[in-house]
């Protein structure tokens, strides 16, 4: 099935299956510059309605947009040490501009940390200035060596969250809180399960105390980031002297945080969600729910259409996002395959014979079709986008678990890891971590928040446990 449409199936070739899809579906295509995309129309449907889900959650809890320059001077990158060797890299730096060499070099924006930094020192002067706390969308550039659409691109669209806090306690508490929006929009909204938690030392963010990641397993094993957020103590505030003066009459650095939820999330969907007919995306987050196919001929066509077009019609003043097809110069079955390709929840077939009968075919993505009443449509419908959403966690879920494995033997752990996720002890050493990098291709994913506590070995060289549970390691993206 997937090879007639001119897809490699998963089995065959999981990396090359994803490269055709999402460039078939009509998500994006490569753009003239090495590692750049260009997000096509409905790609970019899919990524507003998460961004839509996200703005909204990010002003329930307080946060206001704003929008910080896309150029950054260099000198305020090497101001906070580990953040700009983190960044060093990856930077893309425009020395010329007007005809001129610039007095000072400009990093095009890796993420905005530095900046805001600069300017929080100008607007924060007492206690009655905290907490700051900001978002704002844009894109960002890191200059990628191996890229992949959607997942690794040398630039790509995002939202950075960034606040200024009072005490240590109200930060870490902004972290945690920031990287739970993240996790209800993955679960909820995306229909992908993952595990939270802590990154080990060697794995957080160039310059913050402590970061948490949501590590989800795609369909071929390998685990996937899909959002971070960081405490940064008081690095960044110390760096660009972000001092206010406190209740109780002292000078005091701020503590910050900053968090980040990216389009790789569109490369998420697709990897977690996909078969061998192209994508299958939630619900709550496909641009199109439900897509209506009229099937005629010339002289059937005057009675199917005008009973599509109301039906269309009257889904739509639901609320429910829906496609008629009357596309005359295409068969049926080429848009039924088209409509699987693009992952479309759910699929009408209406015919001559069901507009007799007042009934319509309804197909579901996942599979399975029945013969439904029209006039049952809007009040099935709605309840089926939601079974639709709940059995595409569960099937997302069931792939993760039996993908999932504890482990005691360094044996065992080399042979899991080339199919999914292990859970180990690990003693917390950086060399120790490098070496199971360097011997399997393996690194930490996170410390799960969720993982009993449980003491052991280290499941290289045998040392006690650091973390007082089993940590998650796996090949990742």
């Amino acid at each position: 099935m997937a090879k007639d449409k001119g897809l490699i199936p998963q089995s065959e070739d999981f990396n090359e299956w994803y490269n055709e899809v999402v460039l078939k579906a009509d998500l994006v295509d490569y753009g003239p510059v090495r590692g750049t995309m260009v997000v096509k129309p409905y790609g970019y449907a899919l990524w507003e309605n998460i961004q839509r889900e996200l703005d909204r959650m990010f002003k329930e809890t307080g946060h206001s947009n704003t929008y910080f320059p896309l150029f950054i001077p260099i000198s305020f990158l090497q101001k906070e040490a580990e953040h700009v060797e983190g960044f060093a890299p990856e930077l893309a730096v425009v020395t010329q501009a007007g005809g001129e060499t610039l007095e000072e070099p400009l990093a095009v924006r890796p993420t905005s940390e530095t900046i805001i930094g600069h300017m929080w020192a100008k607007w924060i002067r007492t206690y009655r200035d905290l907490p700051q706390l900001l978002n704002q969308w844009n894109s960002v550039v890191r200059w990628e060596l191996r890229t992949k659409l959607f997942l690794r691109t040398t630039e790509f669209l995002w939202q950075e969250g960034h606040t200024a806090h009072a005490t240590q306690e109200e930060a870490e508490e902004e972290t945690r809180r920031m990287a739970g929006v993240y996790a209800t929009v993955l679960r909820e909204w995306c229909a992908i399960p993952g595990w939270e938690g802590p990154k080990t030392e060697s794995e957080k963010f160039a310059g913050a105390v402590y970061s948490i990641s949501y590590e989800a397993m795609m369909r071929d094993g390998k685990a996937l980031q899909s959002c971070t957020s960081h405490y940064l103590g008081q690095n960044f505030a110390k760096a660009f002297d972000i001092q206010f003066q406190d209740k109780d009459q002292q000078n005091k650095y701020v503590h910050t945080t900053s968090w980040g939820f990216t389009t790789r999330v569109v490369g998420a969907i697709v990897m977690t969600h996909g078969d061998d007919k192209g994508l299958i995306l939630p619900p709550r987050l496909a641009p199109i729910q439900v897509v209506i196919v009229p099937i005629y001929k010339a002289e059937t066509r005057e009675t199917v259409l005008p009973a599509a077009i109301q039906l269309a019609e009257q889904l739509k003043k639901m609320g429910i996002r829906v496609f008629l097809d009357d596309r005359d110069q295409y068969s049926p079955g080429f848009k039924f395959n088209e409509w699987e390709l693009k992952g479309v929840p759910l699929r009408l077939e209406l015919g001559p014979r069901d507009v007799e009968a007042g009934t319509a075919v309804l197909a579901s993505r996942l599979g399975g079709k029945e013969t439904v009443q029209v006039s049952e449509l809007p009040n099935l419908l709605p309840g089926r986008l939601e079974q639709f959403q709940h059995d595409l966690y569960q099937r997302a879920l069931q792939f993760r678990d039996e993908h999932t494995w504890e482990v005691d033997s360094y044996e065992v752990f080399k042979e899991k890891v080339e199919q999914g996720f292990v859970k180990a002890f690990h003693c917390g050493e950086k060399d120790c971590e490098k070496q199971i990098k360097a011997e399997t291709t393996a690194t930490t994913r996170c410390i799960p928040y969720d993982e009993p506590e449980a003491h052991g070995s280290c499941i290289r060289c045998g040392k006690p446990s650091a973390y007082g549970k089993r940590i998650l390691f796996a090949k990742a993206y």
